[in-house]
C-alpha cells in the first residue's frame, strides 16, 4: 500500500521536482537581469548625468552626453520589461504547477476515502473529510509552487540587491544586513507560537463543525428535550474557545509586523547617518548613496517575502501533517488498477468460513464464525439485533476485512476477490442505501459503468487540453462524458434489450408505480421522438372523447381555454398560456422580464399584482411563523421556502400595503411582483385571486402575446389544443388541461383512464423510461426513504449478479410490503445465490439454508427443518 509522503517537502520532491528545477533555472537565469537593473539608476546619475559634457563610450560607440543619457534609459526601460517578464512567466508556471498539485493531493484523498477502512469512518466524521479536502488543503496549492522557487528568487534578489550594496561600499552593505540577525532570532520564535495556536485553532474548529453537523441532524430531538439553551451555551462555549485562540494569535501575529516594521526603518536611519558622513569625506557619491537608498527599498520586498514564506512554510507543514494522519490510517486498501481488467469469472462451487472474525462499521462484531454453504443456495442469516449479521455480510462482500480466519468464495479468500467481482458478480444492499446525485437512471446503470468504452461525441467531455491536465495532475485519464454504459455486462445485447431489462428490474424492486408517475410528470423533445408526439397527441384525443362522452370525468379536467381562466392552474401560467422555454420567461423571472412588465403596467396590473404580493406575504408570515421547516404548509406552498419567510417578515415591517403597490422598482418591488405569480387559486384557496382580478389576466395575456416581439415568439409553447406543447409534460399534453383539485379522488380516476389509453397506443415503456430520467437529487434527497431503497436494490440487481447479500435492506418497508419484495426478488434470482439477513424467522420456509447468530458467533446452519429442530431440542434442555 502506497503512503503519503511524510512532509510537504518530500511530497513536492516526489511529484513535481522537474517543474522545480525548471523554476530554479528561470530563477537563476533572471538574476543578472535583475543586478544590471539595480545597478542602471546608478549609471545614469554618475555617468550620464555627471562627469561633464563630453562624449561617453556605450557598448563600443561614443556617444554625446545626452545620447548616452537616452541610451541607458531606453536599457533601463528594456530591463523593467525583460524582469517583469520573467517574474510574470516564473508566477504563472509555479501557479500552474502548484494547482496541479492540490489537484492531485485532491484526487488522491478522495481516492483515500473511497479505501478507508470502516472502523476509520468510526472516528472521522464526513464534516472533517469535506473541510479537509476543499478547505484545509487549499493553502497547499499556493506553497507547493513557491516551496522551492520563492525563496530562490527572491533569496536570489536579496542577494543580487546585497552583493551590489557591497560593491558599492563594504559599511553600507553591513548597515543593511545589522538587524537581520535579530529578527532571524526573534521572529521564527514568536513564529512558532502562532503555528502551535494555529494548529489549535484547526483542531477547535474541527470540533464546532462536528456540533453544527450534530446539531442539525438532531434539531428535532433538541427541541423535544428542551436543551436548545444547554446545546447554545455549549456552541458558545467552543466559540469562546475560538475567540482566544485567535486573539492570541492576531496578539502575536501583530507583533511580528510591528517589529518587522520597526527594523526595517533603522536601515535608512544608518544609510542617512554612516553614508551622509561617508559623501561628506568623499568616500562615497551621491549617486552611489541614491542607489544604495533605492537598492534598499528594494531588498525590503524579498526579505519580507522570505519571512511570510517562513510563516507559510510552517502552516503549511501543519496543515499537510494533519492530513497524512487522517488519510494514512492503518488498513486502507489498495488502491484498484486505473482500467477495470478482465471480468471477474462466475462465482461457483462453495463458501466457506474458517473461525472468522469481523466488525461492522458501527463496531458490532462477528467472532470465530464458521460455516460452509454450496454455492448457489437461498440464505437466511438470523438473529437478534447486533449479533454480527452485517458483519458476516460485508465480509463476503469484501466490504468489512476478514481480521482472523479465512473466508473463500470459488476457493478464493474474499479480500482477492472483492477488487474485481464487488460489484460485478458480488451485489451488497445495506439499510438505509445511499443514493448518488444524477436520475434514477444513472443510479440503476452505476454497476455497468465499470470502463469506458467508446471516447465522447465532438465537443463533448474533455478538451485535449483538459485531458493534458488530468495526466499532469496524475487523475482519472478516463473521461466522464465518454460512453461507460456496457450493456454486455447486463447480459443484453444492445441498448434496447438494456432499457426493457432496466424496465423490469424497476417492476421487481416495486418502483414501476413511481416511475411511471416521474415519466407523466416528464418531457419529451418532439424534435427527437416525432413518432412519440403523434401517439400522445392520439391519446389526448382519444380522452378527449371519454371526457365528452362521460360528465363525472369532464369534471376532473380542467381543458386549457384560451378564454377561460384555469383554477388549477398557477397564475403565471395563466398569464402566459404556455410553457416557457427560455429562461427569460421562467416563472420566477418573469417580474424581471422587461415585455411582461410593461403589459402589466400599461393594465394597471403590477399595483394589484404587489397588492395580492404583499397580503400573500403578511398572511404566510402569520400562518408559517414557527412551524418547522418540514410542516405540511411549506409542501402545500411549495414556493415559498422557511429561509425566505425572514425575507418577507423583514420587507412588510419595512414597507405598508400602500407604499407597496406604489413600488416601481428594486427587488422589494420583484419579491412582492413574484409572490402572486405562483398562486394556484383551487389549491391555495386565499381568495386573492377573484373572479375580476381573473379577468383582467385573461386581458393581459392577450396583450402579451400581442406584445411579444417576434424573436420571443419562439421562448414560449403556446397550448394548442390540436399540438404537441414542448416544454410541458406528457401528462399535461395528453389531458391538455389540469386535474381539478377541488374535486374528490379525481387524480386516481383521471390516471387510470390515462393508463389505459396509453396502453393502448404502446406508449407505457416510454413513460417508464422517460421517469428513469427523473432527478434524485444531492443523497437521493428528492426521492423518499423506501424509494431510495427500492431504487438501491434495483442497482444491485441490474448486472445480474452471481451473489446478491441483503444486509436487512427490506427493513424501511412495511410487514406486507417487506413479504411482496421477498418473493419478487428471490424470483429474480432463482437459480442464483441469495444471502439476506433479516428479522423474520417465519420466512425461514422461502429459504434454502438458515444460519443463525447469537452474540458474533454462529450458533446453527442448516435447512429451516433442521434448524427449527434445534431449537426445539435446545429448549428442553434450556428449561432443565
Amino acid at each position: 500500500m502506497a503512503r503519503l509522503p511524510p512532509t510537504i517537502f518530500s511530497y513536492v520532491r516526489a511529484y513535481s521536482w522537474r517543474n522545480q528545477l525548471v523554476i530554479l533555472a528561470l530563477t537563476l537565469v533572471s538574476l543578472p537581469f535583475f543586478y544590471l537593473w539595480v545597478e542602471l539608476p546608478k549609471r545614469i546619475i554618475d555617468d550620464a548625468l555627471g562627469g561633464g559634457a563630453g562624449p561617453r563610450d556605450f557598448m563600443g560607440m561614443s556617444l554625446s552626453q545626452l545620447d548616452f543619457l537616452w541610451a541607458l534609459c531606453l536599457l533601463f526601460l528594456a530591463l523593467v520589461i525583460i524582469n517583469g517578464a520573467f517574474k510574470y512567466f516564473i508566477n504563472v508556471y509555479k501557479g500552474v504547477v502548484g494547482e496541479r498539485m492540490l489537484r492531485r493531493l485532491r484526487f488522491e484523498l478522495y481516492g483515500r476515502v473511497l479505501r478507508f477502512p470502516p472502523a476509520h469512518f468510526r472516528v472521522t466524521s464526513q464534516g472533517q473529510l469535506v473541510q479537509m479536502i476543499n478547505a484545509e488543503v487549499e493553502p497547499l496549492g499556493g506553497f507547493i509552487g513557491d516551496a522551492y522557487s520563492l525563496p530562490a528568487y527572491q533569496g536570489g534578489m536579496l542577494l543580487t540587491i546585497l552583493v551590489f550594496m557591497f560593491a558599492q561600499n563594504p559599511l553600507m552593505g553591513f548597515a543593511a544586513i545589522a538587524l537581520y540577525p535579530v529578527q532571524v532570532i526573534i521572529i521564527p520564535r514568536l513564529q512558532r507560537q502562532v503555528n502551535e495556536l494555529g494548529k489549535a485553532r484547526v483542531r477547535q474548529v474541527r470540533v464546532l463543525a462536528e456540533q453544527i453537523g450534530e446539531s442539525a441532524a438532531g434539531a428535532d430531538d433538541i427541541r423535544a428535550t428542551a436543551a436548545s439553551r444547554f446545546r447554545a451555551a455549549r456552541f458558545a462555549d467552543e466559540l469562546g474557545k475560538i475567540f482566544f485562540i485567535r486573539l492570541d494569535i492576531y496578539k502575536k501575529k501583530f507583533f511580528i509586523k510591528f517589529l518587522n516594521n520597526f527594523l526595517a526603518q533603522l536601515a535608512p536611519f544608518l544609510f542617512y547617518a554612516i553614508g551622509g558622513y561617508l559623501v561628506l569625506q568623499g568616500e562615497l557619491t551621491i549617486g552611489a548613496i541614491l542607489a544604495i537608498v533605492a537598492a534598499h527599498e528594494k531588498l525590503s520586498s524579498p526579505w519580507k517575502e522570505l519571512l511570510t514564506y517562513y510563516q507559510l512554510m510552517w502552516d503549511a507543514h501543519i496543515k499537510y501533517e494533519q492530513v497524512v494522519a487522517q488519510f494514512d490510517p492503518a488498513g486502507l486498501r489498495e488502491a484498484p488498477p486505473v482500467d477495470a481488467g478482465p471480468a471477474a469469472e462466475p462465482i461457483e462451487g462453495t463458501l466457506v468460513a474458517r473461525s472468522v472474525s469481523a466488525t461492522d462499521p458501527d463496531g458490532l462484531e462477528l467472532e470465530d464464525a464458521s460455516l460452509e454453504l454450496a454455492l448457489p443456495v437461498c440464505a437466511a442469516v438470523l438473529g437478534p439485533p447486533g449479533s454480527g449479521q452485517s458483519a458476516l455480510l460485508r465480509a463476503i462482500a469484501g466490504l468489512a476485512d476478514v481480521e482472523t480466519g479465512s473466508l473463500t468464495l470459488s476457493d478464493q479468500p474474499v479480500q482477492l476477490l472483492a477488487g474485481t467481482a464487488l460489484g460485478t458478480r458480488i451485489a451488497y444492499v445495506g439499510s438505509p442505501a445511499q443514493i448518488f446525485s444524477g436520475t434514477i437512471r444513472s443510479n440503476l446503470l452505476l454497476p455497468l459503468q465499470q470502463q469506458p468504452l467508446a471516447p465522447a461525441p465532438s465537443g463533448v467531455g474533455r478538451s485535449p487540453r483538459a485531458q493534458s491536465e488530468a495526466l499532469a495532475s496524475a487523475n482519472s485519464p478516463h473521461d466522464s462524458a465518454a460512453d461507460w454504459i456496457d450493456p454486455a455486462a447486463a447480459s443484453c445485447p444492445d441498448a434496447d434489450a438494456l432499457e426493457a431489462w432496466l424496465a423490469e428490474v424497476v417492476r421487481v424492486v416495486r418502483l414501476e408505480r413511481e416511475v411511471y408517475g416521474f415519466g407523466l410528470r416528464g418531457t419529451v423533445d418532439p424534435a427527437q421522438a416525432p413518432d412519440v408526439v403523434e401517439r400522445v397527441v392520439e391519446v389526448r384525443r382519444r380522452f378527449a372523447q371519454r371526457r365528452a362522452a362521460d360528465t363525472r370525468l369532464a369534471r376532473l379536467v380542467e381543458s386549457f381555454d384560451p378564454d377561460r381562466y384555469n383554477q388549477n392552474a398557477t397564475v403565471a401560467e395563466n398569464l402566459l398560456f404556455g410553457v416557457p422555454l427560455d429562461p427569460a420567461y421562467a416563472i420566477d423571472r418573469l417580474p424581471q422580464n422587461r415585455v411582461v412588465r410593461d403589459v402589466l403596467r400599461d393594465l394597471e396590473l403590477d399595483r394589484e399584482f404587489r397588492r395580492v404580493g404583499y397580503e400573500l406575504a403578511a398572511t404566510m408570515v402569520e400562518l408559517f411563523t414557527d412551524l418547522p421547516p418540514d410542516h405540511e404548509y411549506f409542501r402545500r406552498f411549495n414556493f415559498l421556502g422557511a429561509d425566505d419567510l425572514a425575507d418577507y417578515r423583514v420587507l412588510i415591517g419595512r414597507v405598508s400595503e400602500a407604499q407597496a403597490t406604489e413600488l416601481t422598482a428594486g427587488p422589494d418591488a420583484e419579491r412582492l411582483l413574484s409572490l402572486p405569480m405562483q398562486l394556484i387559486t383551487a389549491r391555495h384557496r386565499l381568495g386573492l385571486i377573484d373572479e375580476p382580478l381573473q379577468e383582467r389576466i385573461l386581458a393581459a395575456r392577450k396583450a402579451l402575446r400581442e406584445a411579444l416581439p417576434p424573436g420571443d415568439l419562439d421562448k414560449i409553447a403556446f397550448f394548442e389544443p390540436d399540438a404537441f406543447t414542448r416544454g410541458a409534460s406528457l401528462q399535461d399534453n395528453i389531458l391538455f388541461g389540469r386535474i381539478a383539485l377541488d374535486q374528490a379522488n379525481a387524480e386516481a380516476t383521471v390516471t387510470a383512464q390515462m393508463a389505459e389509453l396509453i396502453e393502448e397506443m404502446g406508449l407505457r415503456q416510454l413513460i417508464i423510461r422517460v421517469g428513469l430520467e427523473a432527478e434524485a437529487g444531492v443523497g437521493g434527497i428528492r426521492l423518499s426513504l423506501a424509494q431510495r431503497q427500492r431504487l438501491a436494490l434495483g442497482r444491485a440487481l441490474v448486472r445480474r449478479p452471481d451473489v446478491l447479500l441483503l444486509d436487512d435492506a427490506t427493513a424501511v418497508f412495511d410487514r406486507q410490503e417487506q413479504a411482496a419484495l421477498r418473493d419478487s426478488l428471490l424470483e429474480a434470482m432463482r437459480g442464483r445465490t441469495v444471502i439476506w439477513a433479516h428479522g423474520h424467522p417465519e420466512w425461514d420456509e422461502h429459504f434454502d439454508k438458515v444460519i443463525v447468530l447469537e452474540q458474533g458467533h454462529v450458533v446453527a446452519v442448516g435447512t429451516p427443518s433442521d434448524v427449527r429442530e434445534r431449537s426445539a431440542g435446545a429448549a428442553p434442555e434450556a428449561a432443565d
